[in-house]
């Protein structure tokens, strides 16, 4: 991949900033290149169109996508493991999309090993759903996309979601935060009220590239959320330390063909620094990635980013974090 001129002063910034935030530690190991050992994806997306009702899949995203297409997309990047992410399944199919991929998980036919599972967690009904999986050493979290009318998740204030929430935390289950760049106050707020449960923030806050760099290719004409506010919001949420990042998302919200390394580093270098080596897990989010990028592209993509920080923070975030937050043999 060509480097244009402004990539490479994006890639410079970040990493004379990442070199800046660790002088004077004199034993903080070099730099090592790129990347090249064992990867655990963290953020899987498998779909069979035949078994399951996904109501949002648009575009090349509307049809199947089974772990013998992940293979295909993944072959030669050294992933060994994969922890599968739920798909916001119609309601009615969400305790079938969690016995079908945990029966996978057990099956140890795939690189999929573990799994984060849907769920309504504001129904009363909650409990009862969760109870004939929540055993199973398979799972190992929620995710629940929630509704956020003006860019607000107002369901993180609700007193039945709250309780729920601890109650992953009484399980030792986690819970993924996926709200809009502009509703990660509210998720704080969540987190802030649920201090025995530990977080999972996705897809780098969702952050737009174009807040960063306005004149990144898209169809947006203006930034969709302010990023002085998202740096604020994620520096708040990464002083909170029951609460993890993935590093994934943004690419899909490039356009195909028309994003460099650069315009995605902004944020990327920002949750790297705000989090910490310790608390950030490389994300794969295939095959939403593949509205703009090949699961290979945004691999290749994050490892040209990261090449300048240490060969221990990089084998961390592409590896070892994940293996024990998920608890996962290494």
């Amino acid at each position: 991949m060509k480097t244009t001129r402004r990539e490479f002063v994006t890639l410079a910034a970040g990493a004379i900033a990442a070199i800046s935030a660790r002088a004077g530690a004199a034993d903080s190991p070099p730099a090592a290149g790129r990347y090249d050992g064992p990867i655990i994806d963290t953020h899987q997306h498998l779909w069979d169109l035949d078994k399951l009702r996904l109501p949002w899949v648009d575009g090349k995203l509307k049809r199947s996508f089974l772990p013998r297409d992940y293979d295909q997309a993944a072959a030669g990047l050294k992933i060994a493991k994969a922890v599968y992410m739920e798909v916001a399944v119609a309601d009615e199919d969400k305790s079938k999309e969690a016995r079908l991929i945990l029966e996978q998980c057990r099956q140890r036919e795939t690189v999929t090993v573990a799994a984060v599972v849907g769920g309504r967690l504001q129904d009363a009904g909650f409990r009862e759903y969760l109870a004939p999986f929540q055993d199973d050493a398979n799972l190992k979290g929620l995710r629940q996309i929630v509704p956020a009318p003006k860019g607000r998740p107002e369901l993180y204030a609700d007193k039945t979601f709250i309780s729920h929430v601890r109650r992953l935390g009484e399980l030792g289950l986690r819970f993924d935060l996926c709200p809009p760049p502009t509703g990660l106050g509210d998720a704080l707020t969540l987190v802030e009220a649920c201090g025995d449960t530990r977080f999972v923030l996705d897809h780098v806050g969702n952050a737009h590239p174009k807040a960063f760099a306005p004149g990144v290719a898209g169809t947006l004409t203006k930034p969709p959320h302010d990023a002085d506010q998202w740096r604020r919001d994620v520096d708040r949420l990464a002083g909170k330390k029951n609460v993890v990042c993935k590093i994934s998302g943004i690419v899909a919200r490039c356009e195909e063909g028309k994003w460099q390394p650069g315009d995605i580093a902004p944020a990327i270098n920002h949750c790297l620094d705000a989090f910490g080596p310790d608390r950030v897990m490389f994300a794969g989010d295939w095959p939403v990635c593949t509205r703009a990028a090949t699961l290979r592209q945004w691999v290749e993509a994050l490892k040209e980013i990261v090449a300048c920080r240490p060969a221990d923070q990089q084998r961390k975030l592409f590896h070892d974090n994940a293996a024990a937050f998920y608890g996962l043999a290494r």
